[in-house]
């Protein structure tokens, strides 16, 4: 407790060392003075808010590595891919088969948790397949680089990842952790279910009571704390996630945009020409939203889909709604495989 207390205090002087040095390395880093502004409102804010200390924060970041290809990585995430290339990387045999021995071996601990929550198993379960194929593969970063290196050597994104910094620091205090044991990946998302710092402080959970949030080993609190994130996120049980549609012409166009939340009811779609593939109740909002398809001619194919105020929770989780898309896929194809299987 004592070593956490005072880890954040002074890493000015540290950070800006091992920040001048990285930029030495790598071309396209520039560092100017007033980037000492930014490390110092940090430590104030970190010491003056939640009482870390100066000698000890600084030894911690001794430790500290800024890594290159963790800028690479981030810069060319697999959203920015077409759907249908984006699509083959999530529904393969061995994600839906996996999502089935993971059921079968969760089985009590999934029920009761949909039981208590409204969360469809299937669901669970494909968010687990999606992040990490069933904790397979939950990264190899230090969190602590991760957060450090694009807080202090990504601009773009440097206001968000100073905040997980900060949430990471309070999370390995008060969950005893040394902060430079978590492992996970180049963006520091952690465990089974791939939490942010700040998602893991709000939303993880001790299912089985042992008095510990164990998100890379713990099954139950895995499943327990995605189930948690949906049903905080204002999931509706038993409602639809996204209904396919059909358009008429391109008129559907203009209803394309890049938000998520639905903002369309399904009384105003036939005013452009399109038609719902199954019956919703009148006054339901929807999303509308397309879905690039592999080309054979000299125009790429689009699929068309509403999705509902369920896909819009599942973005929550990642803001993109190929992410929504392939986890509500998955999921499907999870629940529809196993009952084949004993």
């Amino acid at each position: 407790m004592t070593f956490m207390m005072s880890l954040y205090k002074d890493y000015k002087s540290v950070l800006y060392i091992v920040f001048m040095s990285l930029c030495f390395s790598i071309n396209s880093c520039a560092v100017n003075i007033k980037d000492t502004d930014l490390f110092d409102v940090f430590v104030n804010r970190m010491v003056t808010t939640y009482q870390f200390d100066k000698t000890q924060l600084n030894d911690l970041f001794k430790s500290v590595e800024i890594k290159e290809d963790i800028i690479k990585k981030i810069s060319s995430p697999a959203e920015a891919m077409p759907w249908y290339k984006y699509r083959k990387i999530f529904m393969t045999d061995a994600r839906i088969n996996g999502g089935i021995q993971f059921w079968q071996e969760n089985q009590s601990t999934l029920t009761a948790v949909e039981k208590s929550t409204g969360v469809p198993a299937e669901i669970i379960i494909a968010i687990i397949g999606v992040e990490t194929s069933y904790g397979q593969k939950t990264g190899s970063y230090r969190v602590i680089d991760a957060l450090a290196t694009l807080s202090f050597a990504y601009p773009s994104r440097s206001k968000f990842f100073l905040s997980e910094l900060e949430n990471f620091l309070l999370l390995c205090r008060e969950e005893h952790l040394n902060p430079l044991m978590p492992v996970g990946s180049y963006a520091g998302a952690m465990g089974m279910p791939q939490f942010m710092p700040s998602s893991y402080r709000s939303y993880a959970v001790d299912f089985d009571g042992d008095g510990k949030r164990d998100i890379w080993h713990n099954d139950g609190d895995v499943i327990a704390s995605v189930a948690n994130y949906f049903s905080k996120h204002q999931w509706q049980p038993g409602q639809a996630i996204a209904v396919p549609v059909s358009a008429e012409g391109e008129n559907y166009k203009t209803l394309l945009n890049n938000e998520l939340k639905p903002d369309l009811r399904v009384d105003q779609l036939e005013l452009h020409n399109l038609k719902i593939s199954r019956p919703l109740p009148f006054k339901t909002k929807v999303k509308l939203l397309a879905f690039e398809q592999e080309a054979f001619g000299q125009q790429p194919e689009e699929e068309l889909w509403l999705g509902l105020d369920n896909f819009y929770v599942i973005t929550r989780y990642n803001h993109s709604p190929l992410y929504a898309m392939a986890a509500y896929q998955l999921s499907e194809a999870i629940l529809n495989k196993k009952g084949t299987f004993p």
